[in-house]
């Protein structure tokens, strides 16, 4: 059975959408409006098409509903074409609030909402686990430092005689994982020099996912596989039952298993055929949950783009890089002659483009963060609308990286950084 975890972070309902200072609000539609982000908006099926696709992924174990509202927004905002989630019922209210929200500001297409699912153990389908108070006091706490999500909360809880003496702190230390926003990047766990720091994987429930799958505000499925064992794929498959029926695009994330990757998707696709009434993707997961890591963490995800797009042999498709994307995997697809370059399809005899597009994740998270991490320190836990001018910094940060996809015009002085 599928672990429950619980969001605890909320935004306190609210009737009506109220918004930030004026001008800054003003500026936010300004730069849209500029840039023309809703007349360059196709449709996410047209993207794929052209090459111009660009999903965020929130995560799929990722479920801070506070911060996954705010990233959906202003990644709606910033013309992404799906938004990709944890298959949770409170993660989903999340996005298509964040969604709405934004298109409250600025009249604009809605991306897709995507859940994730896998069939068997898999690294975006766990969390690090640890009890504080068995961390000797004067650890220097390296989880902390190296954790991206700001996952590691550990305090000194000081004894009666420190707090009235003013002594040195040589209390227990209290705190550990935050559940919700850890999203199993797994970083912490070498850095451990105690050994602390468990692993808890989970398999989603399928019968669940099937429900949420049937919900009018969600679009697609993305299935994480190893590729390795299709028994396990085709359980799922058959699990989900008709609740396929109700989406726009059923997408498979595999990782490159060299010689067996193109035999694995066409015994995965033989699957998915007889049921499947919708559009297909298959997501490349070169170097999973790297992307803010640092400029080479895209190459392998671009490799296997090669790889794949050289083949005939692969099942039909879409082809969609993730794991390890950042600010360089566009110009690493130019330099390979992969960027929305042109081919005819076999099966629809029509002009696509070879990749579909990106998926951005933990370097898409990274860049808009910084901005939510620091309206948080300011004013706390809040709606990013409610302050105009930060949901005008994140909106910058975004756009340059959907930008570069999408060829937005950026020459708007309002895009430069203060």
């Amino acid at each position: 059975m599928a672990l429950n975890f619980i969001c605890n972070s909320a935004i306190p309902p609210q009737v009506k959408v109220t918004f930030g200072s004026k001008k800054s609000l003003q500026d936010v539609k300004t730069l849209i409006k500029t840039i023309g982000i809703p007349s360059k908006s196709y449709s996410p099926q047209e993207s794929l098409q052209k090459g111009n696709w660009v999903k965020l992924i929130c995560g799929a174990s990722f479920e801070d509903v506070v911060d996954i509202r705010n990233l959906s927004l202003v990644y709606t905002l910033a013309g992404v074409d799906c938004i990709d989630c944890a298959a949770d019922q409170s993660v989903i209210n999340a996005v298509n609030e964040g969604i709405e929200t934004a298109r409250e500001i600025v009249p604009i297409r809605r991306p897709w909402v995507m859940i994730s699912v896998n069939d068997d153990e898999d690294l975006h389908f766990r969390k690090a686990e640890f009890d504080a108070e068995n961390c000797p006091s004067d650890c220097s706490r390296p989880c902390e430092i190296v954790c991206p999500a700001n996952a590691i909360s550990i305090e000194r809880e000081k004894s009666t005689v420190e707090v009235l003496s003013g002594t040195n702190q040589t209390g227990q230390l209290k705190g550990g994982v935050l559940t919700e926003r850890c999203y199993g990047c797994g970083r912490c766990f070498p850095t451990c020099p105690y050994d602390k720091i468990r692993e808890v994987t989970y398999v989603r429930d399928a019968m669940a996912t099937a429900k949420l799958l049937k919900r009018n505000d969600v679009d697609a499925v993305e299935i994480h596989t190893s590729g390795r064992q299709t028994h396990l794929f085709r359980e799922l498959w058959d699990d989900l039952g008709d609740s396929v029926q109700y989406l726009r695009l059923v997408a498979v994330s595999l990782p490159d298993t060299g010689n067996e990757t193109i035999s694995s998707m066409n015994q995965m696709y033989a699957i998915m055929e007889p049921n499947l009434s919708c559009f297909n993707l298959w997501q490349l997961d070169g170097r999973p949950m790297s992307g803010d890591i640092g400029r080479g963490a895209t190459r392998e995800s671009i490799a296997f783009a090669v790889q794949l797009a050289a083949s005939t042999e692969r099942p039909p498709g879409f082809l969609q890089l993730a794991g390890g994307t950042n600010a360089h995997t566009v110009d690493g697809l130019k330099k390979r002659g992969l960027f929305q370059t042109q081919k005819t399809s076999a099966e629809s005899k029509h002009l696509h483009s070879l990749i579909g597009g990106i998926a951005y994740g933990g370097y898409a998270r990274k860049i808009v963060g910084r901005v939510l991490s620091s309206m948080q320190c300011e004013s706390g836990p809040a709606g990013i609308e409610h302050h105009s001018q930060h949901l005008l910094e994140a909106l910058k940060q975004a756009l340059d990286l959907v930008g570069t996809v999408k060829s937005y015009t950026t020459s708007n002085p309002l895009v430069m950084q203060p």
